[in-house]
Protein backbone atom coordinates (compact mmCIF):
# COMPACT_ATOMS: atom_id res chain seq x y z
CA UNK A 1 0.00 0.00 0.00
CA UNK A 2 3.22 2.49 0.91
CA UNK A 3 4.97 1.62 -1.89
CA UNK A 4 1.35 2.28 -4.51
CA UNK A 5 0.71 5.78 -2.77
CA UNK A 6 4.74 6.53 -3.17
CA UNK A 7 4.08 5.96 -6.58
CA UNK A 8 1.44 7.75 -7.06
CA UNK A 9 2.77 10.90 -5.03
CA UNK A 10 5.91 10.15 -7.44
CA UNK A 11 3.62 10.41 -10.68
CA UNK A 12 2.19 13.68 -9.45
CA UNK A 13 5.00 15.35 -8.57
CA UNK A 14 6.67 14.40 -12.09
CA UNK A 15 3.54 15.48 -13.75
CA UNK A 16 3.69 18.87 -11.75
CA UNK A 17 7.76 19.31 -12.70
CA UNK A 18 6.59 18.68 -16.11
CA UNK A 19 3.73 21.04 -16.49
CA UNK A 20 6.37 23.56 -14.78
CA UNK A 21 8.46 23.13 -17.52
CA UNK A 22 6.08 23.41 -19.98
CA UNK A 23 5.00 26.76 -18.74
CA UNK A 24 8.69 28.58 -18.35
CA UNK A 25 10.24 26.40 -21.44
CA UNK A 26 10.05 29.65 -24.25
CA UNK A 27 8.64 32.16 -22.39
CA UNK A 28 10.26 35.73 -22.22
CA UNK A 29 12.06 34.75 -19.36
CA UNK A 30 13.89 31.65 -20.89
CA UNK A 31 15.22 33.64 -24.40
CA UNK A 32 16.16 36.44 -22.04
CA UNK A 33 18.08 33.63 -20.45
CA UNK A 34 19.77 32.93 -24.01
CA UNK A 35 21.57 36.46 -23.89
CA UNK A 36 24.51 37.75 -22.27
CA UNK A 37 22.46 40.52 -20.83
CA UNK A 38 19.72 38.44 -19.50
CA UNK A 39 18.41 40.93 -16.67
CA UNK A 40 18.42 43.76 -18.82
CA UNK A 41 16.83 41.83 -21.15
CA UNK A 42 14.22 40.42 -18.56
CA UNK A 43 13.72 44.71 -17.66
CA UNK A 44 13.26 46.25 -21.04
CA UNK A 45 10.70 43.83 -22.58
CA UNK A 46 8.28 43.96 -19.57
CA UNK A 47 7.19 47.90 -21.57
CA UNK A 48 6.69 44.97 -24.99
CA UNK A 49 5.13 42.01 -23.49
CA UNK A 50 3.87 40.08 -20.77
CA UNK A 51 6.48 37.39 -18.91
CA UNK A 52 4.10 34.66 -20.01
CA UNK A 53 4.23 35.70 -24.01
CA UNK A 54 6.26 33.21 -25.47
CA UNK A 55 7.93 33.96 -28.88
CA UNK A 56 7.10 31.31 -31.44
CA UNK A 57 11.11 30.83 -32.59
CA UNK A 58 14.07 32.85 -32.35
CA UNK A 59 13.10 35.41 -35.59
CA UNK A 60 10.28 36.76 -33.91
CA UNK A 61 12.64 37.04 -30.72
CA UNK A 62 15.10 38.66 -32.25
CA UNK A 63 12.72 41.28 -34.00
CA UNK A 64 11.44 41.92 -30.57
CA UNK A 65 14.78 42.11 -28.52
CA UNK A 66 15.99 44.63 -31.76
CA UNK A 67 12.68 46.69 -31.03
CA UNK A 68 13.38 46.83 -27.76
CA UNK A 69 17.06 48.12 -28.07
CA UNK A 70 15.34 50.41 -30.69
CA UNK A 71 13.37 52.13 -28.29
CA UNK A 72 15.67 52.56 -25.66
CA UNK A 73 18.21 54.49 -27.97
CA UNK A 74 15.61 56.80 -28.85
CA UNK A 75 14.59 57.83 -25.49
CA UNK A 76 18.51 57.85 -24.68
CA UNK A 77 18.55 60.33 -27.85
CA UNK A 78 15.98 62.39 -26.78
CA UNK A 79 17.17 62.33 -23.42
CA UNK A 80 20.57 63.45 -24.64
CA UNK A 81 19.67 66.23 -26.62
CA UNK A 82 17.26 67.62 -24.59
CA UNK A 83 19.70 68.12 -22.11
CA UNK A 84 22.46 69.75 -24.04
CA UNK A 85 26.35 69.44 -23.97
CA UNK A 86 27.46 69.06 -20.61
CA UNK A 87 29.13 72.13 -19.15
CA UNK A 88 32.90 71.10 -19.82
CA UNK A 89 34.22 74.51 -17.79
CA UNK A 90 32.44 72.81 -14.75
CA UNK A 91 33.99 69.83 -12.37
CA UNK A 92 33.27 67.15 -15.62
CA UNK A 93 36.96 68.27 -17.02
CA UNK A 94 36.93 68.71 -20.79
CA UNK A 95 37.07 72.52 -22.76
CA UNK A 96 34.14 73.47 -23.41
CA UNK A 97 34.37 73.42 -27.26
CA UNK A 98 36.21 70.02 -26.78
CA UNK A 99 32.94 68.89 -24.94
CA UNK A 100 30.59 70.35 -28.04
CA UNK A 101 32.38 68.66 -30.87
CA UNK A 102 32.26 65.48 -28.51
CA UNK A 103 28.92 65.82 -28.34
CA UNK A 104 27.85 66.95 -31.84
CA UNK A 105 29.61 63.54 -33.20
CA UNK A 106 28.15 61.79 -30.30
CA UNK A 107 24.30 62.62 -31.98
CA UNK A 108 25.37 61.92 -35.37
CA UNK A 109 26.28 58.36 -33.98
CA UNK A 110 23.19 58.16 -32.33
CA UNK A 111 21.20 58.76 -35.32
CA UNK A 112 23.52 56.40 -37.47
CA UNK A 113 22.58 53.68 -34.53
CA UNK A 114 18.68 54.38 -35.16
CA UNK A 115 19.41 53.97 -38.63
CA UNK A 116 21.38 50.04 -38.17
CA UNK A 117 18.57 49.06 -35.94
CA UNK A 118 15.76 50.44 -38.24
CA UNK A 119 17.02 48.67 -41.16
CA UNK A 120 17.43 45.20 -39.16
CA UNK A 121 14.18 45.31 -38.03
CA UNK A 122 12.34 47.17 -41.18
CA UNK A 123 14.61 46.32 -43.76
CA UNK A 124 14.22 47.78 -47.04
CA UNK A 125 13.94 44.77 -49.16
CA UNK A 126 15.35 41.60 -48.12
CA UNK A 127 18.57 41.26 -46.17
CA UNK A 128 20.85 38.20 -45.26
CA UNK A 129 21.89 37.24 -41.21
CA UNK A 130 25.08 38.55 -42.35
CA UNK A 131 23.62 42.36 -42.85
CA UNK A 132 21.99 42.34 -39.97
CA UNK A 133 25.10 41.24 -38.02
CA UNK A 134 27.06 44.10 -39.95
CA UNK A 135 24.04 46.51 -38.96
CA UNK A 136 24.32 45.45 -35.17
CA UNK A 137 28.09 45.62 -34.72
CA UNK A 138 27.99 49.31 -36.40
CA UNK A 139 25.44 50.18 -33.75
CA UNK A 140 26.66 48.66 -30.69
CA UNK A 141 30.60 50.73 -32.32
CA UNK A 142 28.95 53.41 -32.61
CA UNK A 143 27.92 54.06 -28.67
CA UNK A 144 31.19 52.86 -27.93
CA UNK A 145 32.50 55.82 -30.65
CA UNK A 146 30.53 58.41 -28.04
CA UNK A 147 32.05 57.17 -25.20
CA UNK A 148 35.74 57.13 -26.20
CA UNK A 149 35.65 60.56 -27.66
CA UNK A 150 34.08 61.91 -24.47
CA UNK A 151 37.31 60.27 -22.85
CA UNK A 152 39.44 62.35 -25.27
CA UNK A 153 38.48 65.15 -24.23
CA UNK A 154 38.28 64.38 -19.91
CA UNK A 155 34.94 64.14 -19.65
CA UNK A 156 33.48 62.33 -16.68
CA UNK A 157 31.46 59.27 -16.39
CA UNK A 158 28.83 61.03 -14.42
CA UNK A 159 27.89 63.56 -16.73
CA UNK A 160 26.99 61.67 -19.20
CA UNK A 161 23.58 59.62 -20.00
CA UNK A 162 22.98 57.24 -17.21
CA UNK A 163 21.18 54.38 -19.72
CA UNK A 164 24.38 54.16 -22.18
CA UNK A 165 25.45 50.65 -20.68
CA UNK A 166 21.67 49.35 -20.85
CA UNK A 167 21.44 50.35 -24.69
CA UNK A 168 25.20 48.81 -25.05
CA UNK A 169 24.14 46.00 -23.62
CA UNK A 170 20.43 45.45 -25.84
CA UNK A 171 22.60 45.67 -28.32
CA UNK A 172 24.88 42.84 -27.07
CA UNK A 173 21.88 40.91 -26.79
CA UNK A 174 20.67 41.18 -30.38
CA UNK A 175 24.15 40.16 -31.91
CA UNK A 176 23.94 37.23 -29.61
CA UNK A 177 20.88 36.44 -30.73
CA UNK A 178 21.54 36.91 -34.42
CA UNK A 179 24.80 35.05 -34.47
CA UNK A 180 25.26 35.23 -38.30
CA UNK A 181 27.74 32.62 -39.75
CA UNK A 182 30.82 34.33 -40.19
CA UNK A 183 30.96 33.15 -43.35
CA UNK A 184 28.04 33.92 -46.51
CA UNK A 185 28.61 32.32 -49.77
CA UNK A 186 27.39 34.10 -52.63
CA UNK A 187 27.73 32.47 -55.58
CA UNK A 188 30.81 31.50 -57.25
CA UNK A 189 33.67 33.55 -59.25
CA UNK A 190 36.89 34.87 -59.05
CA UNK A 191 36.54 38.54 -59.99
CA UNK A 192 38.75 41.21 -59.34
CA UNK A 193 36.34 42.92 -57.57
CA UNK A 194 33.86 41.55 -54.92
CA UNK A 195 30.40 41.12 -55.64
CA UNK A 196 28.62 44.30 -54.23
CA UNK A 197 30.39 46.21 -56.86
CA UNK A 198 27.63 46.35 -59.89
CA UNK A 199 29.07 45.72 -63.60
CA UNK A 200 28.80 50.06 -64.41
CA UNK A 201 30.92 50.82 -60.93
CA UNK A 202 33.19 48.03 -62.15
CA UNK A 203 33.59 49.65 -65.20
CA UNK A 204 34.16 53.15 -64.27
CA UNK A 205 36.71 52.08 -61.40
CA UNK A 206 38.61 49.99 -64.38
CA UNK A 207 39.04 52.43 -66.65
CA UNK A 208 39.82 56.33 -65.28
CA UNK A 209 39.22 57.59 -68.83
CA UNK A 210 35.57 56.02 -68.46
CA UNK A 211 35.00 57.44 -65.18
CA UNK A 212 36.11 61.03 -65.74
CA UNK A 213 34.07 60.80 -68.84
CA UNK A 214 31.14 60.31 -66.94
CA UNK A 215 31.74 62.73 -64.46
CA UNK A 216 29.26 65.60 -64.42
CA UNK A 217 31.21 67.26 -61.71
CA UNK A 218 34.64 68.35 -62.06
CA UNK A 219 36.54 69.89 -59.49
CA UNK A 220 40.05 71.35 -60.53
CA UNK A 221 42.10 74.32 -58.17
CA UNK A 222 42.96 75.88 -61.66
CA UNK A 223 39.52 76.34 -62.58
CA UNK A 224 39.35 74.59 -65.53
CA UNK A 225 36.71 72.48 -63.90
CA UNK A 226 32.81 73.33 -62.69
CA UNK A 227 34.25 73.63 -59.18
CA UNK A 228 37.34 74.98 -57.44
CA UNK A 229 36.76 72.91 -53.98
CA UNK A 230 36.03 69.58 -53.89
CA UNK A 231 33.20 70.42 -51.14
CA UNK A 232 31.47 72.73 -53.50
CA UNK A 233 31.23 70.46 -56.19
CA UNK A 234 29.86 67.73 -53.81
CA UNK A 235 27.10 70.31 -52.47
CA UNK A 236 26.05 70.71 -55.97
CA UNK A 237 26.09 66.93 -56.61
CA UNK A 238 24.32 66.39 -53.22
CA UNK A 239 21.54 69.28 -54.33
CA UNK A 240 20.64 68.26 -57.98
CA UNK A 241 20.60 64.37 -57.59
CA UNK A 242 17.32 63.04 -59.13
CA UNK A 243 16.74 59.48 -57.13
CA UNK A 244 19.56 57.38 -55.30
CA UNK A 245 21.91 56.96 -58.77
CA UNK A 246 25.42 56.70 -58.59
CA UNK A 247 27.52 60.52 -58.59
CA UNK A 248 30.95 60.38 -60.00
CA UNK A 249 33.04 63.66 -59.42
CA UNK A 250 35.90 63.92 -60.63
CA UNK A 251 38.98 65.62 -59.03
CA UNK A 252 41.70 66.65 -61.22
CA UNK A 253 45.20 66.53 -60.02
CA UNK A 254 46.05 69.04 -57.51
CA UNK A 255 46.58 69.35 -53.15
CA UNK A 256 43.36 70.18 -51.92
CA UNK A 257 43.65 71.34 -48.34
CA UNK A 258 39.95 70.56 -47.11
CA UNK A 259 38.24 68.86 -44.54
CA UNK A 260 35.65 67.01 -46.60
CA UNK A 261 32.39 65.06 -44.47
CA UNK A 262 30.44 62.46 -46.49
CA UNK A 263 27.12 62.45 -43.89
CA UNK A 264 24.98 59.02 -43.93
CA UNK A 265 22.21 60.52 -46.34
CA UNK A 266 25.20 61.28 -49.01
CA UNK A 267 24.96 57.92 -50.60
CA UNK A 268 26.32 56.45 -53.55
CA UNK A 269 29.16 58.97 -54.15
CA UNK A 270 32.22 58.02 -55.73
CA UNK A 271 35.68 60.14 -56.42
CA UNK A 272 37.83 59.85 -59.37
CA UNK A 273 41.15 61.70 -59.19
CA UNK A 274 43.78 61.67 -61.52
CA UNK A 275 46.24 59.42 -59.68
CA UNK A 276 47.23 58.86 -55.90
CA UNK A 277 50.28 61.27 -56.96
CA UNK A 278 48.44 63.63 -58.65
CA UNK A 279 45.20 63.97 -56.56
CA UNK A 280 45.80 64.82 -52.82
CA UNK A 281 43.21 65.78 -50.63
CA UNK A 282 44.96 67.16 -46.90
CA UNK A 283 44.25 68.28 -44.10
CA UNK A 284 46.33 68.97 -40.36
CA UNK A 285 44.17 68.52 -37.78
CA UNK A 286 45.15 66.21 -34.74
CA UNK A 287 43.92 65.33 -31.18
CA UNK A 288 43.71 68.45 -28.62
CA UNK A 289 41.68 71.01 -28.11
CA UNK A 290 38.40 70.52 -29.45
CA UNK A 291 39.26 68.01 -31.78
CA UNK A 292 39.02 64.23 -31.03
CA UNK A 293 40.46 61.33 -32.71
CA UNK A 294 36.89 60.83 -34.75
CA UNK A 295 36.56 64.89 -36.17
CA UNK A 296 40.66 64.69 -36.80
CA UNK A 297 40.11 63.21 -40.19
CA UNK A 298 40.60 64.62 -43.27
CA UNK A 299 37.76 62.74 -45.11
CA UNK A 300 35.54 61.72 -43.08
CA UNK A 301 33.11 58.71 -45.54
CA UNK A 302 29.48 57.18 -43.58
CA UNK A 303 27.14 57.55 -46.72
CA UNK A 304 26.95 53.96 -47.63
CA UNK A 305 28.54 53.30 -51.08
CA UNK A 306 31.56 55.42 -51.11
CA UNK A 307 33.93 54.80 -53.53
CA UNK A 308 37.78 56.65 -54.60
CA UNK A 309 39.92 56.02 -57.00
CA UNK A 310 43.59 57.52 -57.82
CA UNK A 311 43.27 60.03 -54.80
CA UNK A 312 45.68 60.42 -51.88
CA UNK A 313 44.16 61.13 -48.05
CA UNK A 314 46.85 63.03 -46.06
CA UNK A 315 47.18 64.55 -42.62
CA UNK A 316 49.92 66.50 -42.07
CA UNK A 317 49.77 66.86 -38.57
CA UNK A 318 52.80 64.67 -37.42
CA UNK A 319 53.90 61.90 -35.23
CA UNK A 320 53.25 63.59 -32.09
CA UNK A 321 49.41 63.03 -31.70
CA UNK A 322 46.71 60.94 -33.27
CA UNK A 323 45.68 62.59 -36.30
CA UNK A 324 43.47 60.64 -39.22
CA UNK A 325 43.77 60.61 -42.89
CA UNK A 326 40.53 59.00 -43.66
CA UNK A 327 37.92 57.94 -41.44
CA UNK A 328 35.44 55.42 -43.30
CA UNK A 329 32.09 54.12 -41.68
CA UNK A 330 30.46 53.59 -45.12
CA UNK A 331 29.21 49.99 -45.88
CA UNK A 332 30.19 48.78 -49.00
CA UNK A 333 32.56 50.95 -49.83
CA UNK A 334 35.55 50.49 -51.92
CA UNK A 335 39.09 52.02 -52.51
CA UNK A 336 41.36 51.26 -55.56
CA UNK A 337 44.56 52.51 -56.18
CA UNK A 338 44.44 55.21 -53.27
CA UNK A 339 47.12 56.52 -50.77
CA UNK A 340 46.64 57.14 -47.08
CA UNK A 341 49.38 59.11 -45.14
CA UNK A 342 49.72 59.93 -41.94
CA UNK A 343 51.61 58.79 -38.29
CA UNK A 344 49.92 57.80 -35.80
CA UNK A 345 46.19 57.12 -36.56
CA UNK A 346 46.23 57.17 -40.35
CA UNK A 347 43.55 55.07 -41.65
CA UNK A 348 40.15 54.74 -39.35
CA UNK A 349 38.60 52.06 -40.44
CA UNK A 350 35.50 52.49 -37.99
CA UNK A 351 32.75 50.42 -38.82
CA UNK A 352 30.60 48.25 -41.91
CA UNK A 353 32.01 46.21 -45.05
CA UNK A 354 35.33 48.01 -46.61
CA UNK A 355 37.64 46.49 -49.16
CA UNK A 356 40.62 48.05 -50.66
CA UNK A 357 42.29 47.23 -53.64
CA UNK A 358 46.47 48.04 -54.51
CA UNK A 359 46.48 51.13 -52.25
CA UNK A 360 49.65 52.59 -49.93
CA UNK A 361 49.04 53.25 -46.29
CA UNK A 362 51.69 55.01 -44.35
CA UNK A 363 51.96 55.21 -40.76
CA UNK A 364 53.98 54.33 -37.45
CA UNK A 365 51.40 53.76 -34.19
CA UNK A 366 48.09 52.32 -34.86
CA UNK A 367 48.01 53.76 -38.18
CA UNK A 368 45.06 51.19 -39.37
CA UNK A 369 42.66 50.53 -36.44
CA UNK A 370 38.96 50.51 -35.97
CA UNK A 371 36.93 48.37 -35.92
CA UNK A 372 35.08 47.82 -39.59
CA UNK A 373 34.51 44.37 -41.56
CA UNK A 374 37.57 45.06 -43.50
CA UNK A 375 40.01 43.58 -46.21
CA UNK A 376 43.52 44.64 -48.00
CA UNK A 377 44.17 43.08 -50.80
CA UNK A 378 47.67 43.82 -52.63
CA UNK A 379 48.25 46.95 -50.65
CA UNK A 380 51.84 47.91 -49.83
CA UNK A 381 52.08 48.88 -45.74
CA UNK A 382 54.59 51.71 -45.56
CA UNK A 383 55.98 51.84 -41.77
CA UNK A 384 57.42 55.65 -41.01
CA UNK A 385 60.07 56.30 -38.70
CA UNK A 386 58.22 57.39 -35.22
CA UNK A 387 59.06 59.96 -31.83
CA UNK A 388 62.78 58.54 -30.93
CA UNK A 389 61.84 55.92 -28.31
CA UNK A 390 58.69 55.16 -29.54
CA UNK A 391 57.55 51.04 -31.25
CA UNK A 392 55.40 51.28 -34.35
CA UNK A 393 52.40 49.37 -34.90
CA UNK A 394 50.39 48.68 -38.07
CA UNK A 395 47.29 47.40 -36.99
CA UNK A 396 44.70 48.07 -33.04
CA UNK A 397 41.45 46.50 -34.13
CA UNK A 398 38.48 47.18 -32.10
CA UNK A 399 36.17 44.52 -31.80
CA UNK A 400 34.09 45.07 -28.19
CA UNK A 401 32.01 42.15 -28.80
CA UNK A 402 32.74 38.12 -29.38
CA UNK A 403 29.60 38.68 -32.04
CA UNK A 404 30.52 41.47 -33.55
CA UNK A 405 31.81 40.33 -37.49
CA UNK A 406 34.56 42.42 -37.67
CA UNK A 407 38.03 42.41 -38.27
CA UNK A 408 40.93 43.77 -40.25
CA UNK A 409 42.47 40.71 -42.74
CA UNK A 410 45.51 41.54 -44.87
CA UNK A 411 45.86 39.60 -47.89
CA UNK A 412 48.46 39.28 -50.47
CA UNK A 413 49.96 42.57 -49.41
CA UNK A 414 53.65 43.95 -48.58
CA UNK A 415 54.89 45.14 -45.49
CA UNK A 416 57.73 47.13 -45.90
CA UNK A 417 59.91 50.12 -44.09
CA UNK A 418 59.19 53.78 -45.55
CA UNK A 419 62.44 55.58 -47.06
CA UNK A 420 62.40 57.40 -43.99
CA UNK A 421 62.56 54.64 -41.84
CA UNK A 422 64.72 52.51 -43.64
CA UNK A 423 68.77 54.12 -42.41
CA UNK A 424 67.50 53.84 -38.95
CA UNK A 425 65.49 50.20 -38.83
CA UNK A 426 67.63 49.24 -36.22
CA UNK A 427 66.70 51.69 -33.66
CA UNK A 428 63.12 51.03 -33.92
CA UNK A 429 60.97 47.88 -33.46
CA UNK A 430 57.48 47.11 -35.74
CA UNK A 431 54.76 44.89 -34.67
CA UNK A 432 52.06 43.53 -36.54
CA UNK A 433 49.20 44.57 -34.30
CA UNK A 434 47.97 44.86 -31.06
CA UNK A 435 44.58 44.38 -28.91
CA UNK A 436 42.49 47.80 -28.88
CA UNK A 437 39.79 46.01 -27.28
CA UNK A 438 38.77 42.93 -26.05
CA UNK A 439 37.99 40.77 -28.79
CA UNK A 440 40.19 42.27 -31.48
CA UNK A 441 40.67 40.57 -34.23
CA UNK A 442 43.38 40.85 -37.18
CA UNK A 443 44.82 38.44 -39.64
CA UNK A 444 47.78 38.29 -42.20
CA UNK A 445 47.23 36.18 -44.96
CA UNK A 446 50.05 35.61 -48.01
CA UNK A 447 51.95 38.64 -47.28
CA UNK A 448 55.37 39.89 -47.49
CA UNK A 449 56.97 40.77 -44.20
CA UNK A 450 59.92 42.56 -44.10
CA UNK A 451 62.77 42.61 -41.94
CA UNK A 452 61.36 45.39 -39.94
CA UNK A 453 59.00 43.12 -38.12
CA UNK A 454 59.84 42.00 -34.85
CA UNK A 455 60.45 38.36 -34.25
CA UNK A 456 58.00 38.53 -31.54
CA UNK A 457 55.69 40.03 -34.24
CA UNK A 458 52.38 41.53 -32.06
CA UNK A 459 52.79 43.30 -28.59
CA UNK A 460 50.58 44.05 -26.01
CA UNK A 461 48.05 47.20 -25.41
CA UNK A 462 49.30 46.63 -21.57
CA UNK A 463 49.86 43.86 -19.13
CA UNK A 464 47.53 40.43 -19.98
CA UNK A 465 45.04 42.85 -21.98
CA UNK A 466 43.02 40.75 -24.13
CA UNK A 467 45.46 37.84 -24.77
CA UNK A 468 43.30 34.96 -24.35
CA UNK A 469 40.04 36.70 -25.89
CA UNK A 470 41.83 38.44 -29.23
CA UNK A 471 42.30 36.29 -32.31
CA UNK A 472 45.81 36.90 -34.02
CA UNK A 473 46.67 35.19 -36.94
CA UNK A 474 49.33 34.44 -39.61
CA UNK A 475 48.27 32.37 -42.77
CA UNK A 476 51.62 31.34 -45.23
CA UNK A 477 53.03 34.62 -45.23
CA UNK A 478 56.92 35.08 -46.60
CA UNK A 479 59.47 37.25 -46.37
CA UNK A 480 62.20 37.74 -43.81
CA UNK A 481 59.88 38.28 -41.34
CA UNK A 482 57.77 35.72 -41.56
CA UNK A 483 59.40 32.96 -39.95
CA UNK A 484 56.88 32.20 -36.77
CA UNK A 485 59.16 30.38 -34.41
CA UNK A 486 59.81 33.34 -32.19
CA UNK A 487 56.25 34.75 -32.41
CA UNK A 488 53.97 35.27 -29.22
CA UNK A 489 52.59 32.48 -27.06
CA UNK A 490 49.62 34.04 -26.20
CA UNK A 491 46.02 31.83 -26.27
CA UNK A 492 44.48 34.09 -29.20
CA UNK A 493 47.40 33.55 -31.71
CA UNK A 494 47.09 31.53 -34.43
CA UNK A 495 49.54 30.01 -36.87
CA UNK A 496 47.22 29.37 -39.29
CA UNK A 497 47.72 25.79 -41.02
CA UNK A 498 44.10 25.15 -42.43
CA UNK A 499 43.03 26.87 -46.09
CA UNK A 500 39.56 26.34 -44.54
CA UNK A 501 40.44 28.39 -41.35
CA UNK A 502 42.32 31.18 -43.52
CA UNK A 503 39.12 31.47 -46.19
CA UNK A 504 36.84 32.80 -43.16
CA UNK A 505 38.66 35.99 -43.62
CA UNK A 506 38.96 36.30 -47.95
CA UNK A 507 36.42 38.66 -49.41
CA UNK A 508 34.05 36.46 -50.09
CA UNK A 509 33.56 34.96 -46.40
CA UNK A 510 34.54 38.33 -44.29
CA UNK A 511 32.96 40.54 -46.18
CA UNK A 512 30.46 38.88 -48.41
CA UNK A 513 31.99 40.62 -50.80
CA UNK A 514 30.36 38.62 -53.48
CA UNK A 515 26.74 40.45 -53.14
CA UNK A 516 28.55 44.27 -53.54
CA UNK A 517 31.68 44.33 -54.86
CA UNK A 518 31.15 43.72 -58.08
CA UNK A 519 29.11 47.00 -58.58
CA UNK A 520 31.54 49.08 -57.44
CA UNK A 521 34.52 48.22 -59.55
CA UNK A 522 37.03 47.82 -58.09
CA UNK A 523 39.43 44.30 -58.99
CA UNK A 524 39.19 41.75 -56.43
CA UNK A 525 40.42 37.96 -55.92
CA UNK A 526 36.87 36.64 -53.45
CA UNK A 527 38.59 33.80 -51.84
CA UNK A 528 42.37 32.14 -51.46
Amino acid sequence: MASKVTLVLFLTLLSSSIAAQNVSYGDINWWCNQTPYADDCKYFMKSHVSESFKPKDKSQFLKLAVQVALDQTLLCQNHTVSLGPPDGGGGGGGSQEGVKTAWATCLDLYESTVRQLNSTINPNGKITGFDAQTWLSTALTNLETCRAGFAEIDLKNDTLPIRWNNVSNLISNTLAINKAPTTEDNGSSNHEFPGWVSEVDRKLLQSRRLATARAKFVVAKDGSGNFRTIQDGLNMAIRSRRGNRRIVIYVKGGVYWENIEIDATMTNIMLVGDGMRKTIISGSRSVGGSTTTFTSATFGAMGEGFIARGITFRNTAGPQSQAVALRSGSDHSAYYRCSFEGYQDTLYVHSQRQFYKECYIYGTIDFIFGNAAVVFQNCIIYVRKPIYGQANVITAQGRIDPNQNTGISIYKSTVMAAPDLRPVLRYYKTFLGRPWKQYSQTVYLETYLDKLIDPKGWTTWGGNFALNTLYYGEYKNYGPASSTTRRVRWRGYHVITNPREAARFTVSNFIAGRSWLPSTGVPYKDGL
